[in-house]
Protein backbone atom coordinates (compact mmCIF):
# COMPACT_ATOMS: atom_id res chain seq x y z
CA UNK A 1 0.00 0.00 0.00
CA UNK A 2 1.37 3.41 -1.00
CA UNK A 3 1.57 5.95 1.80
CA UNK A 4 -0.13 9.33 1.20
CA UNK A 5 2.14 12.08 -0.05
CA UNK A 6 2.72 15.23 1.97
CA UNK A 7 0.36 17.15 -0.30
CA UNK A 8 -2.33 14.49 0.02
CA UNK A 9 -1.94 14.45 3.81
CA UNK A 10 -2.37 18.22 3.88
CA UNK A 11 -5.52 17.99 1.73
CA UNK A 12 -7.02 15.36 4.04
CA UNK A 13 -6.25 17.08 7.35
CA UNK A 14 -7.12 20.59 6.19
CA UNK A 15 -10.19 19.52 4.16
CA UNK A 16 -9.00 21.35 1.06
CA UNK A 17 -11.62 19.65 -1.12
CA UNK A 18 -15.18 19.62 0.20
CA UNK A 19 -15.93 16.45 -1.82
CA UNK A 20 -13.02 14.47 -0.38
CA UNK A 21 -14.58 11.44 1.32
CA UNK A 22 -11.33 10.37 2.98
CA UNK A 23 -10.98 13.81 4.55
CA UNK A 24 -14.58 13.62 5.81
CA UNK A 25 -14.00 10.19 7.38
CA UNK A 26 -10.67 11.16 8.97
CA UNK A 27 -11.89 14.46 10.38
CA UNK A 28 -15.19 12.91 11.45
CA UNK A 29 -13.32 10.18 13.35
CA UNK A 30 -11.17 12.78 15.14
CA UNK A 31 -14.25 14.82 16.08
CA UNK A 32 -15.93 11.74 17.55
CA UNK A 33 -12.76 10.85 19.45
CA UNK A 34 -12.59 14.37 20.90
CA UNK A 35 -16.22 14.12 22.01
CA UNK A 36 -15.60 10.70 23.61
CA UNK A 37 -12.58 12.13 25.44
CA UNK A 38 -14.55 15.06 26.82
CA UNK A 39 -17.25 12.70 28.10
CA UNK A 40 -14.60 10.40 29.61
CA UNK A 41 -12.85 13.25 31.45
CA UNK A 42 -16.18 14.41 32.90
CA UNK A 43 -17.29 10.90 33.93
CA UNK A 44 -13.96 9.88 35.46
CA UNK A 45 -14.14 12.87 37.83
CA UNK A 46 -16.65 10.69 39.73
CA UNK A 47 -14.16 8.80 41.87
CA UNK A 48 -16.24 5.64 42.27
CA UNK A 49 -16.66 5.26 38.48
CA UNK A 50 -12.99 6.03 37.88
CA UNK A 51 -11.89 3.37 40.38
CA UNK A 52 -14.21 0.77 38.86
CA UNK A 53 -13.20 1.39 35.23
CA UNK A 54 -9.72 2.90 35.58
CA UNK A 55 -8.19 0.39 33.14
CA UNK A 56 -10.69 1.30 30.41
CA UNK A 57 -10.10 5.01 31.01
CA UNK A 58 -6.33 4.51 30.77
CA UNK A 59 -6.60 2.51 27.56
CA UNK A 60 -8.84 5.17 26.01
CA UNK A 61 -6.38 7.86 27.05
CA UNK A 62 -3.34 6.09 25.59
CA UNK A 63 -5.21 5.38 22.36
CA UNK A 64 -6.39 8.99 22.13
CA UNK A 65 -2.93 10.42 22.80
CA UNK A 66 -1.48 8.15 20.11
CA UNK A 67 -4.06 9.39 17.58
CA UNK A 68 -3.81 13.04 18.59
CA UNK A 69 -0.01 12.86 18.69
CA UNK A 70 0.12 11.33 15.22
CA UNK A 71 -2.33 13.95 13.97
CA UNK A 72 -0.18 16.77 15.41
CA UNK A 73 3.01 15.44 13.83
CA UNK A 74 1.29 14.86 10.48
CA UNK A 75 -0.17 18.36 10.50
CA UNK A 76 3.24 19.79 11.36
CA UNK A 77 4.83 17.80 8.54
CA UNK A 78 2.12 18.46 5.94
CA UNK A 79 1.76 22.16 6.73
CA UNK A 80 4.83 22.70 4.59
CA UNK A 81 2.38 22.57 1.67
CA UNK A 82 0.50 25.66 2.83
CA UNK A 83 2.15 28.31 0.68
CA UNK A 84 -0.23 31.03 1.89
CA UNK A 85 1.41 31.39 5.31
CA UNK A 86 5.10 31.66 4.44
CA UNK A 87 7.74 31.42 1.72
CA UNK A 88 9.77 28.61 3.32
CA UNK A 89 8.94 25.20 4.78
CA UNK A 90 10.32 26.18 8.19
CA UNK A 91 8.17 29.32 8.39
CA UNK A 92 5.06 27.43 7.36
CA UNK A 93 5.58 24.81 10.04
CA UNK A 94 6.39 27.45 12.63
CA UNK A 95 3.18 29.26 11.67
CA UNK A 96 1.15 26.13 12.44
CA UNK A 97 3.03 25.34 15.65
CA UNK A 98 2.42 28.84 17.06
CA UNK A 99 -1.14 29.23 15.76
CA UNK A 100 -4.22 28.64 17.93
CA UNK A 101 -4.85 25.34 16.15
CA UNK A 102 -1.27 24.17 16.68
CA UNK A 103 -1.26 25.09 20.37
CA UNK A 104 -4.61 23.34 20.90
CA UNK A 105 -3.36 20.21 19.13
CA UNK A 106 -0.27 20.20 21.34
CA UNK A 107 -2.32 20.69 24.52
CA UNK A 108 -4.37 17.65 23.50
CA UNK A 109 -1.37 15.37 24.10
CA UNK A 110 0.71 17.35 26.60
CA UNK A 111 -1.05 16.38 29.88
CA UNK A 112 -0.56 12.64 29.36
CA UNK A 113 3.06 13.09 28.24
CA UNK A 114 3.72 15.16 31.36
CA UNK A 115 2.18 12.47 33.58
CA UNK A 116 4.52 9.88 32.05
CA UNK A 117 7.73 11.89 32.49
CA UNK A 118 6.68 13.66 35.71
CA UNK A 119 5.01 10.98 37.88
CA UNK A 120 4.71 13.29 40.90
CA UNK A 121 2.46 15.81 39.17
CA UNK A 122 -1.15 16.22 40.32
CA UNK A 123 -3.19 13.87 38.13
CA UNK A 124 -6.47 15.62 38.95
CA UNK A 125 -5.11 18.88 37.52
CA UNK A 126 -4.03 17.04 34.37
CA UNK A 127 -7.51 15.57 33.97
CA UNK A 128 -8.98 19.07 34.05
CA UNK A 129 -6.45 20.33 31.48
CA UNK A 130 -7.48 17.51 29.14
CA UNK A 131 -10.90 19.17 28.89
CA UNK A 132 -9.17 21.75 26.68
CA UNK A 133 -9.34 19.12 23.93
CA UNK A 134 -12.79 20.48 23.26
CA UNK A 135 -11.03 23.41 21.57
CA UNK A 136 -10.05 21.01 18.80
CA UNK A 137 -13.58 21.46 17.47
CA UNK A 138 -12.40 24.84 16.16
CA UNK A 139 -10.65 22.89 13.39
CA UNK A 140 -13.97 21.70 12.06
CA UNK A 141 -16.44 24.53 12.72
CA UNK A 142 -16.54 27.60 10.51
CA UNK A 143 -18.75 29.30 13.10
CA UNK A 144 -16.13 28.88 15.82
CA UNK A 145 -13.44 30.11 13.44
CA UNK A 146 -15.58 33.17 12.64
CA UNK A 147 -15.98 33.81 16.37
CA UNK A 148 -12.22 33.59 16.87
CA UNK A 149 -11.56 35.99 14.00
CA UNK A 150 -14.20 38.35 15.39
CA UNK A 151 -12.46 38.46 18.76
CA UNK A 152 -9.09 39.02 17.12
CA UNK A 153 -10.19 41.74 14.70
CA UNK A 154 -12.01 43.66 17.42
CA UNK A 155 -9.30 43.16 20.02
CA UNK A 156 -8.66 46.90 20.38
CA UNK A 157 -12.35 47.62 20.96
CA UNK A 158 -12.52 44.77 23.48
CA UNK A 159 -9.41 46.05 25.26
CA UNK A 160 -10.99 49.51 25.52
CA UNK A 161 -14.24 48.02 26.82
CA UNK A 162 -12.48 45.90 29.43
CA UNK A 163 -10.38 48.91 30.44
CA UNK A 164 -13.58 50.81 31.13
CA UNK A 165 -14.99 47.78 32.97
CA UNK A 166 -11.85 47.48 35.13
CA UNK A 167 -11.91 51.19 35.89
CA UNK A 168 -15.54 51.05 36.97
CA UNK A 169 -14.88 47.97 39.15
CA UNK A 170 -12.05 49.74 40.98
CA UNK A 171 -14.01 52.97 41.47
CA UNK A 172 -17.21 51.17 42.53
CA UNK A 173 -15.45 48.89 45.00
CA UNK A 174 -13.54 51.83 46.50
CA UNK A 175 -16.68 53.95 46.96
CA UNK A 176 -18.67 51.02 48.39
CA UNK A 177 -15.81 50.26 50.77
CA UNK A 178 -15.99 53.85 52.07
CA UNK A 179 -19.80 53.77 52.29
CA UNK A 180 -20.27 50.31 53.83
CA UNK A 181 -17.11 49.60 55.81
CA UNK A 182 -18.50 50.91 59.08
CA UNK A 183 -21.89 49.20 58.69
CA UNK A 184 -20.66 45.85 57.30
CA UNK A 185 -17.01 45.34 58.22
CA UNK A 186 -17.33 41.59 57.64
CA UNK A 187 -18.45 42.03 54.00
CA UNK A 188 -16.80 45.31 53.03
CA UNK A 189 -13.73 45.08 55.25
CA UNK A 190 -11.37 46.01 52.40
CA UNK A 191 -11.41 47.17 48.79
CA UNK A 192 -10.65 43.62 47.52
CA UNK A 193 -13.68 42.37 49.49
CA UNK A 194 -15.82 45.07 47.88
CA UNK A 195 -14.55 44.08 44.44
CA UNK A 196 -16.52 40.84 44.66
CA UNK A 197 -19.73 42.83 45.04
CA UNK A 198 -18.70 45.22 42.23
CA UNK A 199 -17.98 42.41 39.77
CA UNK A 200 -21.20 40.55 40.55
CA UNK A 201 -23.25 43.74 40.24
CA UNK A 202 -21.59 45.04 37.06
CA UNK A 203 -22.03 41.72 35.29
CA UNK A 204 -25.72 41.74 36.34
CA UNK A 205 -25.39 38.35 38.05
CA UNK A 206 -26.47 39.51 41.50
CA UNK A 207 -26.02 36.52 43.81
CA UNK A 208 -27.41 38.53 46.74
CA UNK A 209 -24.83 37.28 49.25
CA UNK A 210 -23.44 40.82 49.61
CA UNK A 211 -25.48 44.00 49.27
CA UNK A 212 -25.29 47.60 50.54
CA UNK A 213 -27.50 48.63 53.46
CA UNK A 214 -26.59 52.30 53.97
CA UNK A 215 -28.40 55.03 51.98
CA UNK A 216 -25.19 56.10 50.22
CA UNK A 217 -24.33 52.47 49.47
CA UNK A 218 -27.77 51.82 47.96
CA UNK A 219 -27.51 54.88 45.71
CA UNK A 220 -24.05 53.79 44.55
CA UNK A 221 -25.33 50.24 44.08
CA UNK A 222 -28.11 51.42 41.78
CA UNK A 223 -25.70 53.51 39.70
CA UNK A 224 -23.24 50.63 39.42
CA UNK A 225 -26.02 48.25 38.33
CA UNK A 226 -27.07 50.67 35.55
CA UNK A 227 -23.44 51.07 34.44
CA UNK A 228 -23.11 47.30 34.42
CA UNK A 229 -26.03 46.93 32.00
CA UNK A 230 -24.47 49.54 29.69
CA UNK A 231 -21.01 47.96 29.81
CA UNK A 232 -22.25 44.44 29.11
CA UNK A 233 -24.40 45.77 26.26
CA UNK A 234 -21.35 47.54 24.80
CA UNK A 235 -19.20 44.40 24.83
CA UNK A 236 -22.05 42.27 23.46
CA UNK A 237 -22.70 44.78 20.70
CA UNK A 238 -19.06 44.79 19.61
CA UNK A 239 -18.98 41.00 19.44
CA UNK A 240 -22.34 40.72 17.64
CA UNK A 241 -21.36 43.35 15.06
CA UNK A 242 -18.00 41.74 14.35
CA UNK A 243 -19.54 38.27 14.11
CA UNK A 244 -22.12 39.56 11.63
CA UNK A 245 -19.31 40.97 9.48
CA UNK A 246 -17.57 37.58 9.50
CA UNK A 247 -20.77 35.84 8.43
CA UNK A 248 -21.20 38.31 5.56
CA UNK A 249 -17.65 37.58 4.46
CA UNK A 250 -18.42 33.88 4.56
CA UNK A 251 -21.48 34.40 2.36
CA UNK A 252 -19.46 36.54 -0.05
CA UNK A 253 -16.83 33.81 -0.25
CA UNK A 254 -19.52 31.22 -1.00
CA UNK A 255 -21.06 33.49 -3.62
CA UNK A 256 -17.65 33.77 -5.28
CA UNK A 257 -17.54 29.98 -5.54
CA UNK A 258 -21.04 30.00 -7.06
CA UNK A 259 -19.98 32.67 -9.53
CA UNK A 260 -16.94 30.65 -10.52
CA UNK A 261 -19.03 27.51 -11.01
CA UNK A 262 -21.46 29.40 -13.25
CA UNK A 263 -18.78 31.25 -15.21
CA UNK A 264 -19.28 28.96 -18.21
CA UNK A 265 -23.10 29.25 -17.99
CA UNK A 266 -23.26 25.55 -17.09
CA UNK A 267 -23.62 24.07 -13.61
CA UNK A 268 -22.46 20.46 -13.72
CA UNK A 269 -23.44 17.78 -11.21
CA UNK A 270 -19.91 17.80 -9.76
CA UNK A 271 -20.00 21.57 -9.31
CA UNK A 272 -23.45 21.39 -7.72
CA UNK A 273 -22.28 18.65 -5.34
CA UNK A 274 -19.21 20.70 -4.41
CA UNK A 275 -21.32 23.79 -3.72
CA UNK A 276 -23.79 21.77 -1.64
CA UNK A 277 -20.93 20.37 0.45
CA UNK A 278 -19.38 23.81 0.83
CA UNK A 279 -22.76 25.17 1.83
CA UNK A 280 -23.02 22.68 4.70
CA UNK A 281 -19.44 23.35 5.84
CA UNK A 282 -19.89 27.12 5.82
CA UNK A 283 -23.25 27.06 7.57
CA UNK A 284 -25.16 28.55 4.62
CA UNK A 285 -28.89 27.86 4.97
CA UNK A 286 -30.84 26.01 2.30
CA UNK A 287 -32.89 29.12 1.56
CA UNK A 288 -29.80 31.28 1.12
CA UNK A 289 -28.22 28.62 -1.08
CA UNK A 290 -31.25 28.45 -3.39
CA UNK A 291 -31.50 32.23 -3.47
CA UNK A 292 -27.85 32.58 -4.49
CA UNK A 293 -28.16 29.97 -7.21
CA UNK A 294 -31.30 31.57 -8.67
CA UNK A 295 -29.75 35.01 -8.62
CA UNK A 296 -26.50 33.91 -10.23
CA UNK A 297 -28.30 31.85 -12.88
CA UNK A 298 -30.53 34.84 -13.69
CA UNK A 299 -27.46 37.02 -14.09
CA UNK A 300 -25.80 34.52 -16.40
CA UNK A 301 -28.98 34.18 -18.46
CA UNK A 302 -29.22 37.95 -18.78
CA UNK A 303 -25.61 38.21 -19.92
CA UNK A 304 -26.08 35.40 -22.45
CA UNK A 305 -29.21 37.09 -23.84
CA UNK A 306 -27.40 40.41 -24.11
CA UNK A 307 -24.53 38.79 -25.96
Amino acid sequence: MTLPSRRRTFEILERVNGNDRVAKWVNGFIMILVLVNICAVIIESVESIYQAYSTAFHLLEYFSVTVFGAEYLLRLWAYAENEKVGPTVAKRRWHYATSLFGVVDLIAVLPTILSIFMPGIDLRSLRAIRLLRILKFTHYSYALQDLGRSLYEERRAFMASFYVLGLVIIMASTLLYLAENQAQPDKFGSIPDAMWWAIITLTTVGYGDVSPITPAGKVLGGLVAIMGVCTVALITGILASSFAVQMERRKAEFQAHVDEALSDNVLTDDELHFLATLKDDMGISEAEFDKLLRRMEAQKTKRSSGA
